[in-house]
């Protein structure tokens, strides 16, 4: 007879064994792409309530993505039936959240708060910047909400980050994170970074919480370790601070998003931190040809910041991996076209992926799909919740559930048109900042006075601080939120749209704002967000709202993938970022080039060159089967046609893993890369564009020397009638220049 723990064991290789089993102290297992990470993390919490007998409400399992979260918990319930409900798993915010709610109060926090997103985010700042005098001409909002959101991630408050100021940056950019701080504050608003330094904060801060969630949970289990950051590995340390149960899973060589703060040392030092940590590899990989695998390996093997390891597979060896030199961008998008067309009587668009370094690359290979009629989903362009009729309507929505929120307010105070004007607007957010208090409040205010509805006659309006009829739209508008907060509180989700669509003529003002073809495509997108609503209905009214905003404002890329009715799918187009975790048979990368990837901002930073090579081997293993590596010899960006060199990492692969093609060998017939590149010269020549003698021009990847500017590189050539564009990466703040090599003093180092 089967036991329970043999059958949990059963169809785990013998590391995948050992990590499972290995349930008392910390542990951390290094899981290659592919090696089956998800199944060990359920499995082993399948191991610690039905064979070590651990309670499933003491086990919290964080990761960093709904997509990831769901598919752990489905397998953790094929194990353990409903039970696998009581253990607490999810995303770091997801968790933090529902923790936040519960405890928050106990630092201050209303447990009514919202999410705010990255636009809503801007939207506050750029309140800031306008409210502080900042010419954010010189700095950019987005670049210091990335200083606020790198400060919180390392735990510094507003108060630490003004008494570290080092220079006129930061010093702007500490007078905002402060104000900033202040109208989250008054909004009742959380930013992402805000939910897990709360949550630290609260472990810290209050000895009952820290206690009470130290008692509670016996094992702490973190998905994709390095993609910590500082916030977080405290987080992870503080709630396994008194049973020392934490096992945490990840792979440095898939490590990306230092951009986002995540940092790499947390996984690197994982053993300083826990000296009596087991190691567990796992390094048999279920999804890859050996071809793919050791090309792979090829690539990421010159890394410096990783832990040894070598994946292998019982799979085979696959068939090479392809080298494609196209002539430019649109040529390199019809060979992807046609290879996926020549491929779909065997295969099914879904098991095709093309990926690239930004988003700005998939216009032309949209083109080429459309042109060969297959279908694709373009993933990180505009988000369903992103586009603005869905968030009209969650603006009302948050309104009813928060009515604080001075975001929200501004974005729809006039949408659709009420007779509320920029004059109006602004008489009322200069009261309300001389009282201290957002809009909403500024208007309950003048109601209370009579202020908004009783206007007689214009010698009245001195004593008020808006226009007779502006205030009487105001009065209208909260008369309408009032509504909405009434509505709210005894009925559904979906019968709070209804009422909101209802009340403000929504569907009406579409059909007259915009053409019929848009409007009925934003109606429909409208009528989506109900249906997603609907799925909230058998919640009580109280926590339905709540936990609806909650679930919108924390959805990623990943979690608005989805196949067609058919099953058939489409063609996945992505960002090498967004496509960690997912995998597909076959895989496109595009514009392997020096300057794209590795990326131009990655060249006077080593540590950011290393991330460029992580990311190249993160794209590679996602492929399955196929594994298809593209360049072009030529490529149109930022308005000028460049020349970039392959790609360094290209050079790592041998010889002996790759079958090259090249567009105009194809077409003719020819042989090797050098006729083929001596084509594509010619080509150039025919194209009116003559060339400088070869002795003088300068290629993509060679270091040189200005007598002004000091050392750099160069990451991209172009032709300029009969001279010679450059473009240098030079060191320090000189940053990128474009040169004319007829003019410009240039040496070769």
């Amino acid at each position: 007879m089967v036991t329970t723990e043999q059958h949990i064991l059963q169809d785990l290789n013998p590391p995948q064994r050992e990590a499972v089993t290995a349930v008392v102290g910390p542990v951390l297992i290094l899981a290659g792409p592919g090696s089956g990470k998800t199944r060990v993390i359920a499995h082993r919490i399948a191991y610690l309530v039905d064979v070590a007998e651990v309670a499933p409400w003491r086990i919290v399992a964080v990761t960093f993505t709904n997509k990831a979260a769901r598919e752990m918990r489905n397998r953790v319930i094929a194990h353990l039936g409903d039970v696998a409900n009581q253990v607490v798993l999810g995303t770091f915010h997801s968790i933090c959240a529902r923790f936040l709610r519960i405890d928050g109060h106990r630092i201050g926090l209303d447990r009514s708060f919202l999410i705010y997103d990255d636009d809503d985010q801007m939207a506050l700042m750029k309140r800031v910047t306008a409210e502080l005098g900042v010419d954010t001409r010189r700095i950019k909002e987005r670049a210091i909400l990335s200083a606020i959101s790198h400060a919180k991630s390392e735990l510094v408050s507003s108060y630490d980050y003004a008494s570290s100021t080092r220079d006129w940056f930061t010093e702007v950019a500490a007078r905002c994170y402060e104000r900033y701080e202040q109208l989250l504050a008054q909004n009742n608003a959380l930013d992402f970074d805000d939910i897990i330094m709360r949550m630290v904060q609260l472990l810290r801060d209050d000895a009952e919480t820290r206690e009470k969630y130290n008692d509670r949970f016996a094992q702490v289990l973190v998905d994709e370790f390095q993609d910590t950051n500082v916030a977080q590995y405290q987080l992870a340390r503080m709630l396994a601070a008194k049973h020392k149960n934490i096992c945490v899973v990840g792979d440095p060589d898939q490590s990306i998003y230092s951009w986002r703060s995540a940092d790499i040392r947390n996984i690197l030092n994982f053993e300083r931190d826990f000296p009596d940590a087991r190691i567990v590899l796992l390094e048999q990989n279920y999804r890859s040809t050996q071809t793919i695998l050791d090309a792979a390996h090829a690539v990421i093997s010159a890394a410096s910041q990783r832990k040894p390891k070598a994946l292998w597979t019982d799979r085979g060896h696959g068939d090479p991996v392809v080298i494609y030199e196209a002539y430019d961008e649109m040529d390199e998008a019809e060979f992807v076209a046609n290879e996926i067309a020549g491929a779909l009587p065997e295969r099914q668009p879904r098991e095709f992926a093309v990926m690239y370094r930004t988003n700005a690359q998939s216009r032309a290979i949209e083109e080429a799909l459309i042109r060969a009629g297959i279908r694709y989903q373009l993933i990180g362009g505009t988000r369903f919740y992103e586009r603005r009729e869905v968030k009209d309507v969650l603006a009302y929505l948050r309104l009813a559930y928060n009515p604080y929120d001075v975001v929200s307010f501004g974005r729809v105070v006039n949408v659709p048109g009420r007779g509320i004007g920029d004059r109006t607007l602004q008489q009322l957010d200069a009261w309300a900042a001389r009282l201290g208090v957002p809009p909403y409040t500024a208007l309950q205010i003048l109601a209370a006075q009579q202020g908004l509805r009783e206007y007689a006659d214009a010698a009245r309006m001195e004593r008020h601080p808006v226009a007779a009829r502006g205030a009487q739209a105001l009065a209208g508008f909260l008369d309408l939120i009032d509504e909405l907060i009434d509505v709210a509180s005894r009925n559904s989700v979906t019968t709070l749209i209804d009422g909101v669509l209802e009340r403000t003529g929504y569907r009406r003002w579409l059909f007259d704002t915009f053409d019929e073809e848009e409007a009925e495509e934003r109606w429909s997108n409208v009528q989506e967000l109900r249906n997603v609503a609907s799925d909230y209905a058998e919640l009580a009214p109280e926590h339905a709202l709540a936990t609806f905003l909650e679930d919108v404002a924390l959805i990623s890329d990943q979690d608005e993938m989805k196949d067609s009715d058919d099953g058939a799918g489409r063609v996945t187009l992505i960002t090498l970022h967004s496509a960690k975790g997912l995998e597909f048979p076959v895989v496109f990368m595009t514009a392997m080039e020096e300057g794209i990837l590795p990326h131009i901002r990655s060249y006077d930073d080593p540590a950011q060159m290393e991330e460029e090579r992580r990311l190249c081997y993160v794209g590679m293993t996602r492929a399955k089967e196929r594994l298809y590596l593209l360049r072009a010899f030529k490529r149109q960006g930022y308005g000028t046609s460049g020349h970039n060199p392959p790609s360094r990492f290209l050079a790592d692969i041998p010889p002996e893993l790759y079958a090259t093609k090249s567009s105009l060998e194809s077409r003719s017939g020819a042989g090797s890369r050098a006729a083929t590149r001596h084509r594509w010269a010619e080509q150039q020549r025919h194209d009116d564009r003559p060339l400088l003698s070869e002795a003088q021009l300068f290629t993509g990847g060679e270091r040189v020397r200005h007598p002004r500017f000091g050392e750099g590189v160069v990451v991209a050539t172009a032709m300029r009638g009969e001279d010679q564009e450059l473009t240098i990466a030079f060191k320090g703040e000189v940053g990128i220049k474009r040169l004319l090599l007829s003019i410009a003093p240039l040496e070769r180092m």
